[in-house]
């Protein structure tokens, strides 16, 4: 078996509360090898690439569309299999023709693909529910391979609130999605529930002649995966309760609504697919007062491969009280560094929301305080975007909005609002 990936788990904490304390936090950080070459090769994968071909996408857009779409069908690797989506207020077969199936990426189905990606036109709606639920579909008929789809778009979803959300629900957690916002007239908050989901990403493609590169890397990232999916599961003490459990690193996800029972004291939490990469987890333990010098287990953390059943590494979260205040008082650095980055994303997203209903008060207050944290936690791409939006006066601190701020620079705080920063070595 050398050549299935390995599996790290790493558990950061402060296990000791005050006589008190309630609540334990712990981050856990999650690192795979990824396999070796055999591996990746031998993973049957599956990919479904969706291009919105809106009567929004017309000109240069669906030009560079095309070229991306093709760029990605390039990077599959031979054996993967695949479909390619038009995306309007249908969702339709691009390839291959005929009934929605996948086929096996070979260099003459690839250059296949690539001629009738080569027609594609723009016109209708957008209907982003039916394009997921025609991938989903073709995607379901493979149990044991890795599935991932590509969705770009350049608009708003027309379909109702209602009928969208019915179809991420229904295709949670079984597939894997990463989205692409084009231009400055999509809602980032759409994507987000996209990403929230399926466990996937959604990204800002400011400038279109982009998007084949950020095609070519997506999928490029989907090749490389080699564990269709794992799942933390998490035990807690008859007497406790987990809070929450969140990724926190590369990007912010709250996994806490995804939990599916396995007795009543333990839950498996989704991460989706994995090849060599590392992630952080911030697991948040209620647990009941305890006596000085009492040590309990709070929490027990296991990772688990669901097709398998097999446990491959494990770690506890411990809880001790004390009275001496210097070890009670003393907050973990990455707990204290992943808390900052979510309040950061939270001071951006009520900041915006404020902003867009006009209240001019608690925007300017929350995105102020926002710029703060991010000159303060090293996030110097996040507090150059915020002084696009919000200016301070040098001399007496006073904190205004600005103006006239462009729409993408808008966009672009939004959606890069769930991605953090690591830690630095040295700040532990």
């Amino acid at each position: 078996m050398s050549d299935q990936p390995a599996f790290t788990l790493n558990i950061d904490q402060n296990k000791y509360l005050p006589l008190d304390g309630r609540e334990v936090h712990a981050i856990l950080t999650v690192g795979s090898t990824g396999g070796v070459t055999t591996q990746v090769v031998s993973s049957e994968a599956a990919e479904v690439i969706i291009v919105d071909t809106s009567g929004s996408m017309s000109g240069g857009k669906i030009r560079e569309a095309r070229q991306a779409a093709a760029t990605a069908v390039r990077t599959l690797r031979d054996g993967v299999l695949f479909a390619v989506i038009a995306g309007t207020e249908k969702a339709g077969m691009v390839y291959p023709g005929g009934s929605p199936r996948l086929v096996k990426a070979t260099a003459a189905t690839k250059a296949e693909a690539e001629r009738a990606i080569g027609r594609l036109l723009a016109h209708g709606g957008t209907a982003i529910g039916e394009w997921l639920n025609l991938a989903g579909h073709m995607l379901a008929a493979h149990p044991s391979a890795i599935k991932h789809a590509l969705l770009m778009t350049d608009g708003q979803n027309n379909e109702s609130d209602d009928v969208f959300s019915s179809v991420l629900a229904g295709w949670s957690g079984r597939f894997v999605v990463d989205s692409l916002g084009v231009g400055d007239d999509w809602v980032p908050a759409e994507l987000r529930k996209v990403a929230d989901a399926m466990l996937g990403t959604f990204d800002f493609v400011r400038n279109q002649t982009d998007l084949s590169e950020y095609f070519r890397r997506l999928t490029q990232t989907s090749m490389s995966k080699t564990v269709a999916e794992l799942s933390l599961r998490v035990w807690v003490p008859q007497t406790a309760r987990l809070k929450f459990v969140k990724q926190v690193s590369p990007t912010l996800l709250d996994l806490t609504g995804k939990r599916a029972d396995v007795n009543p004291l333990t839950g498996d939490y989704p991460t989706g697919s994995w090849g060599a990469e590392e992630r952080e987890y911030h697991v948040c333990v209620e647990v009941p007062p305890g006596q000085i010098g009492q040590e309990i287990r709070a929490g027990w953390v296991k990772l688990v491969r669901p097709d398998t059943g097999d446990v491959v590494a494990s770690g506890n979260v411990l809880a001790q009280w004390t009275d001496d205040l210097a070890q009670s008082t003393r907050i973990n650095g990455k707990v204290a560094h992943y808390t900052g980055q979510a309040e950061l994303h939270e001071l951006i997203q009520d900041g915006l929301s404020a902003r867009a209903v006009g209240d001019v008060d608690t925007a300017t207050a929350r995105l102020a305080r926002a710029r703060e944290l991010a000159a303060e936690t090293g996030r110097e791409d996040t507090a150059r975007l915020l002084e696009k939006v919000v200016e301070v006066d040098p001399a007496t601190g006073t904190a205004r909005l600005r103006r006239n701020v462009d729409k993408a620079d808008e966009i672009e705080l939004d959606t890069g609002s769930v991605r953090t920063s690591r830690l630095r070595k040295e700040g532990f």
